[in-house]
């Protein structure tokens, strides 16, 4: 028998939170689901959960805290900016024929 994580008896969301994602759901299918400071349509499942929870968290139902690991922003920039002729290898000082 595999080993089972014991949950401590307790549910993690309230009902009012299971409620506020099943509107956010229904108003996504409807196409009258909004994103927050943008205004765009809401397209994504996931994004609808996510919308739901906030709104249920705000109004004080039982929801867990956020995860601070995730972030989403638009693209993801390492150090250096591409383009020109900056980078690249170290010429030795020999010419190649």
């Amino acid at each position: 028998m595999a080993a089972r994580k014991k949950s401590g008896g307790r549910k993690k969301y309230g009902k009012a939170a299971g409620k506020r994602v099943e509107s956010a759901m229904r108003r996504k299918k409807k196409g009258t689901l909004r994103s927050g400071r943008s205004g765009k349509k809401v397209t994504s499942r996931k994004q609808a959960i996510a919308i739901g929870l906030s709104e249920a968290r705000e109004k004080g139902a039982k929801v867990p805290r956020k995860r601070g690991g995730k972030k989403s922003g638009g693209r993801k920039s390492s150090g250096r900016k591409s383009g020109g002729k900056k980078g690249g290898r170290k010429s030795s000082g020999r010419k190649r024929r």
